[in-house]
């Protein structure tokens, strides 16, 4: 494969680029086999100067006619080449005495770039370069994906030596590969080594389109044996997960009238949902079984999570054991803190509180009722998994907003349990509703329950998008709405100034709203307050002024996105997100359902500014679009899925490592479906070929899915 000379930095030593190959995670055979190029150039074919288009990307044949360097206006190498049917001037703003040496007069190049035309005739801006001689290259030349200090020809000659070493024999079962065949349709069916040599150096003739869309047979091989490996992994760690023993939550059926479970349904102050009363059957049939449960909880913004879990809480307690609710925020940790409280301690149980802020004092009081077992609940942020925190018997752990947590963070959860070998069951809960495709793949190791009815008295919410020149009005309404009585939301994105960019902060959107708001009452004849809440605030301010909210002392709470998740305030009934085109779709579904929870109609104000541009990206279009035309969670997460592809949805679920790098869940969802049948097949048919195959794709990376 021949190789272009660009005018660029000389590469580094040789230890540099292997350093380089390690940071792109290069480290195997099959690590370098599987780098695939970003794109290709067409290095195969020579194109006549007189034939080109403004704006090709071309390669031309020439000889050097003029050759200088010019200081204006400023410092360049000029080089004008004729091709014997037009002349074209390069140029080049840096460059070496040695690629100047190879760009003198008479010399004969090939030259590759983009043709410009002008005034002046045409040029080619830094193009790359060769002597010219010898044979044409026969396939496309590939670009791939790099970092500094290593150039293209280096990483070009690692994939072909890594391509060439690596064991790339089939991994299925030969009745396999038949069924891949039809769900491909390639015919005859490509091996992995033909599909990787293919897509490294394909043919000039080949549709550029099909390797831009990976709709090529040989991307689909690709696909295919990725989602499979992928589907492996979930399988593998499901049946590891299995094999372990948890323990047995078993109440008496029926249960007897004066048991936790039954008095806490019998306190509270509502009736369950349908979908609140079978999601717990669900888990309560889990926690009775003698494997540990793996359960996701997944539920719309207020469907009701938080009393599912305390019921499956108030079962664990009955039997003896100790229950522990982790969640990423203080606030949010808090909240649940007050509602199990003010349904549990009134019938008799203990609940710890542990945060990282507490008073050294405070904490080894709560590590004290924790380790004799006389707190059975026990609440709070990541602290709960701290070493010096020792359970008596820990058999129940639930994470709120699981995603917010690293695979570390759960993994030291589930090592609390310190009992005959044994692990707590596990109950993880999101208001970011999964959609089909992640549930199939991400998310194929879970078990997933879904609270898909919102509990009776939720109002819609009305979602407006408003340009920023209209604030004036969006103040009026607030009047309008303090004077009902009624609470209010505005959220901002950043804290303090930022000279990078230039978005209004919640300390000065504090100091304006104060000064609007000043003279308007209450219904109370109360001046309306206007509180500031904001992540850098210590821990007792925050608490401070989150309860004047709560107790409506507070009739508006400037906020950055700290209240994006739990906070229970039934009397807000107006959410006004400022920049909204900043935020991401599901953080905005998440901050539009911190109002409705109450009798009042409620709505959401989507503030947005185009800056200096005369209109909005289209990814922010759609985003704020999407909020005005529904408010199912679902169908939120579906879109969301749509723009952002699933990278964010599973946060630190893989520790920021996209499982995925090559299949697509939005369009090759056949693919999945296919490598869902497969997978449980081979993995008890052939498990060494299953297990060949997920170290070939997956490696180490495996191991993330066993959180």
């Amino acid at each position: 494969m021949h190789s272009m000379t660009a005018a660029s930095p000389k590469p580094a030593a040789a230890s540099v680029p292997q350093k380089a190959l390690e940071k792109l995670g290069l480290k195997r055979d099959i690590d370098l086999a599987l780098h695939l190029p970003l794109r290709y150039e067409d290095e195969t074919r020579i194109t006549r100067l007189r034939d080109a288009r403004d704006g090709d990307h071309i390669q031309i044949e020439a000889r050097v006619m003029e050759s200088e360097v010019s200081y204006r206006p400023r410092k360049q190498l000029i080089v004008t080449v004729d091709d014997g049917t037009d002349t074209c001037t390069l140029r080049f703003f840096s460059f070496y005495p040695s690629q100047q040496k190879a760009l003198a007069v008479g010399n004969r190049i090939l030259a590759r770039g983009e043709i410009k035309g002008g005034f002046l005739g045409r040029t080619m801006l830094h193009p790359s370069f060769r002597a010219a001689g010898g044979d044409l290259p026969t396939a496309l030349t590939p670009i791939y994906p790099t970092v500094a200090g290593l150039p293209q020809p280096y990483l070009r000659k690692a994939v072909l030596g890594g391509l060439a070493r690596a064991e790339l024999s089939d991994t299925f079962a030969p009745g396999d590969l038949s069924q891949l065949d039809t769900h491909i349709g390639s015919h005859p069916l490509w091996t992995l080594r033909q599909a990787l040599q293919f897509l490294h150096h394909p043919t000039p003739d080949v549709s550029l389109d099909t390797l831009q869309d990976h709709s090529h047979p040989a991307w689909q091989r690709l696909k295919a044996e990725e989602l499979l490996a992928q589907q492996l992994s979930q399988l593998q760690s499901r049946r590891a997960r299995a094999a372990l023993r948890a323990p047995e939550l078993r109440l008496p059926l029926p249960e007897p009238p004066d048991s936790l479970h039954q008095r806490l349904l019998a306190v509270l102050p509502f009736g369950l949902t349908n979908a609140q009363r079978r999601v717990g059957a669900e888990i309560a049939n889990d926690m009775r079984r003698h494997t540990p449960m793996h359960r996701l909880l997944q539920g719309d913004v207020g469907a009701g999570k938080t009393v599912v879990a305390a019921l499956a809480a108030a079962i664990c307690m009955d039997t003896g054991w100790q229950c522990a609710l982790m969640a990423p925020t203080e606030i949010l940790a808090e909240q649940h803190f007050r509602k199990l409280l003010g349904w549990l301690e009134p019938l008799g149980i203990t609940t710890a509180w542990l945060t990282g802020t507490q008073k050294a004092k405070e904490r080894r009081a709560m590590l004290a009722l924790i380790e004799s077992g006389e707190a059975k609940l026990v609440v709070g942020t990541h602290a709960v998994i701290q070493e010096k925190v020792h359970f008596k018997n820990l058999a129940l752990a639930v994470i709120d907003e699981q995603h917010r947590f690293g695979v570390a963070q759960r993994l030291a959860l589930r090592g609390k349990l310190k009992h005959d070998a044994m692990e707590p069951h596990l109950l993880m809960m999101t208001a970011t509703p999964i959609p089909r495709t992640l549930a199939m793949s991400y998310y194929a190791d879970l078990d997933v329950s879904t609270l898909d009815e919102l509990p009776p008295g939720r109002t819609p919410i009305v979602t407006k998008v408003v340009n920023e020149a209209r604030r004036d009005e969006v103040i009026e309404r607030i009047h309008a709405q303090i004077a009902q009585g009624r609470q209010v939301y505005w959220v901002c994105p950043l804290i303090e100034e930022s000279e990078a960019l230039d978005l209004s902060n919640a300390t000065q959107t504090h100091a304006e709203l104060a000064e609007a708001l000043g003279d308007v009452k209450m219904p109370n004849g109360d001046m309306a307050q206007v509180g500031l809440l904001h992540s850098r605030m210590p821990p007792d301010e925050k608490k401070a002024v989150m309860a004047a909210f709560v107790q409506g002392h507070t009739a508006v709470l400037v906020s950055t996105t700290v209240i994006e998740v739990g906070v229970d305030v039934p009397n807000a009934s107006l959410m006004v997100i400022e920049h909204a085109e900043r935020f991401g779709l599901s953080q905005l579904h998440q901050l539009r359902g911190r109002v409705g929870r109450g009798a009042a109609a409620s709505a959401c104000v989507l503030l947005y500014s185009t800056g200096d541009a005369p209109r909005l990206g289209e990814s922010a279009r759609e985003r704020l679009k999407a909020m005005v035309e529904t408010n199912d969670g679902f169908e939120i997460a579906r879109r969301d899925l749509e723009i952002r592809g699933p990278g964010e949805f599973l946060g630190a679920r893989q520790s920021g490592e996209a499982m995925l790098r090559f299949a697509n869940l939005a369009t090759d969802t056949v693919l999945l479906d296919w490598a869902r049948k497969e997978a449980p097949m081979l993995l008890d048919k052939h498990p060494a070929l299953a297990e060949k195959h997920v170290q070939r794709w997956l490696g180490t990376k495996a191991e993330f899915l066993k959180a």
